[in-house]
């Protein structure tokens, strides 16, 4: 039976961007300014401290994505400590760190966690309804492929 996890008003989102993304990501936020900076964020590498001085707002910084950034950001979904990732990509990049990219990706949709990895999907995100409000969000359960395991 899966389980759930509320969601709170006041959201906790990641802002990820690839570096040929970054532009993107920054025109992005700085357009988003008011809504973000009603919530808490969280940032790999440089990003965060672009992102605090276009929004005036403290953003928790972690590693460079590379450097254990994305895997900073797997430990804070498994710990119940991120609800929304916003990762600008670049799908048309090889990346030195793809498999922690990959990783990170699993373990997102593992635990049911919003993520947008383009502009329009964070646009869409960023509108929704419940950004603003509580919100539950149904964690899977899967005991049934840890008992496979274990056989």
């Amino acid at each position: 039976m899966d389980s759930l996890r509320k969601m709170q008003p006041v959201k906790r989102i990641a802002l990820v961007a690839h570096d040929n993304k970054k532009a993107d990501l920054l025109d992005w936020v700085t357009y988003n300014k008011t809504v973000l900076a009603s919530h808490k964020l969280i940032a790999t590498g440089t990003t965060g401290t672009l992102l605090e001085k276009i929004l005036h707002v403290p953003v928790k910084k972690l590693m460079s994505g590379p450097l254990g950034g994305d895997q900073q950001l797997g430990a804070m979904i498994a710990e119940g400590k991120l609800d929304i990732i916003l990762f600008f990509w670049d799908p048309m990049m090889a990346q030195a760190h793809d498999s922690d990219v990959k990783a990170l990706l699993r373990i997102a949709v593992a635990w049911n966690i919003v993520i947008a990895c383009n502009r329009s999907t964070a646009d869409f995100v960023l509108t929704s309804l419940l950004m603003e409000e509580e919100h539950a969000i149904s964690i899977p359960d899967y005991s049934g492929y840890l008992n496979r395991m274990k056989e």
